[in-house]
């Protein structure tokens, strides 16, 4: 296994080169060009750069997710596509694609089944990651009502699951409130402490500052820099005296008479430190005077033509602005009250239509249903009946009934 093959290096490039072609095999972006660093065991290694320097590609080929073109690249001393060397690394990429559906313990339970680890395993970390993110209030919740903050913070859960030897992250404070930033950076550190090696990619340099022992700064694929803080941001072109608080009489008399009025020495005589983003900005500069290629965006573009008119051209095309806007603004208001007087004015006449033309779409809507009449059909009997036969029945039938009715007295 990897943790019990001691290598010199956790990582190890010499000439490490990728180059981006087209269907045409023709080159369409050097993104690395020739750059040799290494990482060591237990160490903070700062990887910085602006956008399009080659930093998300130099970490894909670590992670073996991209082929280099040319030179040598070993992770823990194996090629970056070895299987046994995975399962020592964990990633927090820039953007962390989880499932949106699981809640934070699914997660880290899924991502723990995938290095195998044990059922017991993965509940005693799943606790401890959650509770160390601040996500258990909220373990319950699916990934996908997280907002960016939290789903960085599970994030980080997840590339911790497998107590990785070397950790990689990248722009892990990014979408973190302060507080968040400052236990990610406390992390970092103790992380270190404990013998863990971290790689970490930022463009908030002042957390670079505060965690990374040694940095490598690209532009355009090569690397414009490298070492550690201290040499990196030291000042060699001022000397800084340092004593307790002097008056200002002492201040004006500091070079020949500090001993003299204060009766004490000079405590340290060094080299000041400017600031990590001071440097930054500097190689970046040099880099573009140099005229350095570079296929992400260019920092400082020409101001917009438009923006650039001289001064008296824009007070007086602004002036002649207003007053073709004042002027038009006054017109349109005259026209409205014109409009509004013509549209009292006709307002009787234009009621009386509408009246009637309200009417007649009621009749076209509701047509009149025709009104039935009463018809009384009288059947006349036909020709060859008697009909003295028929009344002579009728006559017959009442007096039976008759009978019957005095038949019933009688009884």
């Amino acid at each position: 296994m990897v943790s019990h093959q001691k290598t010199e290096y956790v990582v190890e490039a010499v000439g490490l080169t990728k180059v981006f072609k087209d269907f045409w095999m023709r080159t369409k972006a050097r993104a690395v060009d020739n750059i040799d660093f290494e990482i060591n065991h237990g160490e903070v290694f700062g990887l910085l750069g602006p956008n399009g320097s080659g930093k998300s590609t130099t970490i894909k080929m670590i992670l073996g997710l991209l082929h280099k073109t040319s030179g040598r690249l070993a992770v823990f001393g194996r090629p970056p596509a070895d299987v046994m060397v995975k399962k020592h690394i964990g990633f927090l990429p820039e953007e962390s694609y989880l499932y949106r559906f699981l809640n934070s313990r699914e997660t880290l339970d899924y991502y723990g089944k995938l290095f195998g680890l044990d059922r017991k395993t993965r509940k005693r970390r799943t606790d401890e990651l959650l509770d160390m993110v601040g996500l258990t209030q909220v373990a319950h919740r699916s990934i996908g009502e997280f907002s960016k903050g939290m789903a960085r913070r599970i994030g980080l859960a997840q590339a911790l699951i497998n107590d990785p030897e070397f950790l990689i992250l990248d722009e892990p404070t990014s979408g973190l409130d302060p507080i968040g930033t400052r236990q990610v950076k406390d992390l970092i550190i103790e992380l270190s402490r404990r013998g863990k090696t971290v790689l970490l990619s930022s463009h908030l340099l002042a957390d670079v500052e505060d965690v990374c022992d040694r940095m490598v700064m690209l532009y355009g694929g090569s690397i414009r820099a490298q070492g550690t803080a201290d040499e990196l941001l030291r000042d060699t072109e001022r000397t800084v005296i340092r004593t307790p608080r002097l008056s200002v009489e002492t201040l004006a008399k500091i070079e020949d008479l500090l001993e003299k009025s204060e009766g004490i020495a000079i405590e340290s005589v060094e080299a000041p430190k400017q600031r990590l983003e001071q440097l930054f900005m500097e190689i970046v500069e040099q880099a573009r005077k140099d005229q350095i290629e570079t296929s992400g965006a260019v920092h400082g573009g020409e101001t917009a033509a438009f923006l650039q008119m001289e001064a008296g051209d824009s007070v007086g095309q602004g002036d002649a602005l207003i007053d073709a806007l004042v002027s038009d603004q006054q017109s349109e208001g005259v026209a409205k009250a014109v409009e509004v007087e013509e549209t009292q004015k006709a307002a009787p006449e234009e009621q009386a239509r509408d009246e009637v033309l309200a009417e007649l779409v009621k009749e076209v809507e509701e047509p009149q249903r025709p009104q039935v009449e009463e018809v009384v059909v009288v059947t006349e009997a036909p020709k060859d009946v008697d009909v003295s036969m028929i009344d002579s029945l009728l006559s017959g039938t009442e007096d039976t009934e008759d009978n019957e009715s005095q038949d019933e007295e009688d009884r």
